[in-house]
């Protein structure tokens, strides 16, 4: 902490005292700061392995970038760490879901969905301004747009079918070769990257963004996925109620249509969100799966939380929909009967704040 305090009062030339843990993961530590004018600033220090800088360049260069998040006061590259503003102790949107005002929940996912189409419809010319704060920052690692992880979970899906003792349908690696292309290149438009509940405080001035380590330019469908599925990388998981989802899909929806105006056709539209959703279903069977041996609260402190076979047999139901990609489909569906079926959990729970509102899979 001393290192990181004397890094961050050399950037500002001011004395910061009193030190907060606000938390922070494996790969950051943050803390809050008193200035000597009494002021507060936030600190964000990254450890050193390569995920973490990887995160500091993207964080970095994506907030530098000015179109979301809070203000940049101060960067060290070699530390490395961000000196950022403050955004005080405004609720998040994992906060109001998980609370009892439905009312402030529904506005709090429509200011989110609303304010992560605005930030894409901004951003659609300023890619090459990202790249240029990406290079300044650079630690070595290649940007998220150069890691074809899309590509790679493809590649892998069938193998873990597989092992699963689900038969891979036939058709299915055409498909995922399909689906391969929902990267960043079709209606591409910056995100943070981590849109999850807890990243985005509603504050009384609106929506404000927290945590851009894997900001980058992405296809628009990868973040209107979040609202219909709902979250798709996140703990903050649980069932809307019936025609939520569709609405907050369609905020977000309405923000980049004008900027992409192919997007108002619904067969052009539907056809980019059953890619993602795909994009999304397979990255999370690959990533999940290992974890259900023994099944777990999706949160190691937050309650309630639902559990991560919960939320699988969640996503494997939803993507087991999808009619645009049959044999997808059909390997879902596989997922359910072979491996899902036996783990006898109760299905995923509506959010605390819409107890008493019909919920489903609304997707």
């Amino acid at each position: 902490m001393k290192e990181i305090t004397r890094a961050a009062e050399r950037l500002l030339s001011t004395r910061l005292s009193d030190p907060v843990d606000l938390g922070g993961s494996a790969r950051s530590s943050v803390l809050r700061y008193r200035t000597a004018d009494g002021r507060s600033v936030v600190v964000k220090a990254y450890t050193g392995g390569p995920d973490a800088l990887r995160g500091f360049t993207a964080e970095a260069a994506g907030l530098s970038l000015g179109l979301a998040g809070p203000a940049v006061l101060g960067v060290d590259r070699e530390v490395p760490l961000l000196v950022l503003e403050d955004l005080g102790g405004a609720p998040t949107l994992a906060d109001v879901l998980l609370g009892d005002d439905p009312k402030a929940a529904e506005e709090g996912l429509l200011a989110w969905a609303g304010g992560l189409g605005r930030l894409a419809a901004r951003s659609v010319d300023r890619r090459a301004e990202l790249t240029g704060l990406w290079e300044r920052y650079d630690r070595g690692l290649p940007t998220w747009a150069e890691d074809p992880w899309i590509e790679r979970n493809a590649a892998n899906l069938p193998g873990a079918l597989e092992a699963a003792g689900v038969a891979v349908p036939a058709g299915l690696r055409e498909e995922l070769a399909r689906i391969g292309t929902a990267g960043g290149e079709e209606y591409p438009a910056f995100t943070p990257g981590d849109t999850c509940p807890d990243n985005n405080l509603l504050t009384p001035q609106g929506l404000r963004l927290l945590d851009f380590e894997a900001a980058d330019y992405r296809s628009v469908f990868l973040t209107a996925a979040y609202c219909r599925m709902p979250f798709a990388t996140c703990w903050c998981v649980f069932a809307l109620p019936d025609g939520l989802a569709r609405r907050i899909e369609a905020a977000y929806r309405a923000e980049v249509v004008p900027v992409y105006p192919a997007l108002v056709e619904d067969a052009v539209w539907e056809d980019g969100m059953q890619r993602a959703l795909a994009v999304w279903t397979a990255h999370l069977t690959l990533r999940l799966l290992p974890r259900t041996a023994e099944d777990a609260p999706t949160h190691r402190t937050r309650r309630p939380v639902p559990t991560w076979r919960q939320v699988l047999r969640h996503r494997w139901e939803t993507a087991a929909g999808l009619d645009r990609f049959p044999a997808f489909a059909a390997a879902m569906r596989g997922l359910l009967r072979e491996v899902a079926d036996g783990w006898r959990v109760d299905p995923l729970p509506g959010y605390p704040c819409f107890a008493g509102r019909g919920a489903g899979h609304d997707g």
